[in-house]
């Protein structure tokens, strides 16, 4: 029994996580969302980039794909972060002026989400039937204009589960800037909770953090569950098939990564 409430009162000091919940909110929760979206955003727009090289009938182009790609998916994140958020950071502040290691952080991880999503926009595009192209073509379409305007969308909408999944680890992921050093007005969730554990000597800091990460994360899934419902629905009812019960069902937490 003493154990149990020696349990309790270290993880679930209410008192503890009371007073660490308004610097959650008012700090950790933006600059988490902000590393995330951000991020996010940029890796998109790069993986996209990536992908289309990756499909290129480009040989330099393919293996310029190939070769980000088997790195950056490789290397484990922390050490990415690392290397380019303290190997470069130093020019791009002698350059920049920027004395921050925050928009180093971003960049690591754009960089390292764009190897991830580069690989699902390229198994989208390439799950859509040579068909499409060639109808397309049929009609009067070029190569670039066929692509983008019809095959592209296609192959998007089939991995918006997927890219969903993605965003939910680079939420995760984004903790992992806490190893720069960053300023108290750009600290994360994670390292909020953990200043509060290394102040207080107590974890329920970590807890409330974990409680903020969990409250975006599980709304996330179930949305990736939804998606995933709904192209599951429309592709048996485009086939004029009737769906099965377990068909409907998504397999949660099978993200790009973890």
């Amino acid at each position: 029994m003493d154990y149990l409430n020696n349990l309790a009162s270290t993880f679930l000091d209410w008192k503890v996580i009371g007073e660490v919940l308004p610097s959650l909110f008012a700090v950790g929760l933006p600059n988490t969302l902000v590393l995330a979206v951000s991020s996010g955003i940029i890796g998109t727009a790069l993986g996209m980039l990536l992908a289309l090289m990756g499909i290129s009938r480009n040989l330099v182009a393919r293996w310029i794909a190939r070769v980000y790609t088997d790195v950056f998916r490789g290397l484990p994140a922390i050490l990415t972060i690392l290397v380019i958020s303290l190997g470069f950071g130093p020019g791009v502040r002698d350059l920049t002026g920027i004395a921050s290691p925050y928009p180093m952080g971003v960049a690591a991880l754009s960089l390292i989400s764009a190897a991830y999503i580069g690989e699902i926009f390229r198994s989208g595009i390439q799950s859509v039937d040579k068909g499409q192209l060639e109808a397309s073509r049929a009609l009067g379409f070029g190569y670039g204009p066929a692509m983008r305007l019809i095959v592209v969308p296609q192959g998007v909408r089939r991995v918006l589960p997927a890219l969903v999944n993605q965003f939910i680890a680079l939420i995760k992921d984004s903790s992992l800037v806490f190893t720069l050093g960053l300023m108290a007005s750009e600290r994360e969730l994670f390292q909020i909770g953990q200043d509060e554990a290394s102040r207080s000597g107590n974890l329920s800091g970590y807890v409330a953090a974990g409680i903020f990460y969990l409250a975006m994360t599980i709304p996330l899934t179930h949305v990736v569950n939804l998606i995933d419902s709904r192209l599951r629905t429309g592709r048996a009812k485009n086939r004029g098939e009737k769906q099965e019960p377990d068909a409907a069902v998504a397999v949660v937490g099978k993200g790009a990564h973890s």
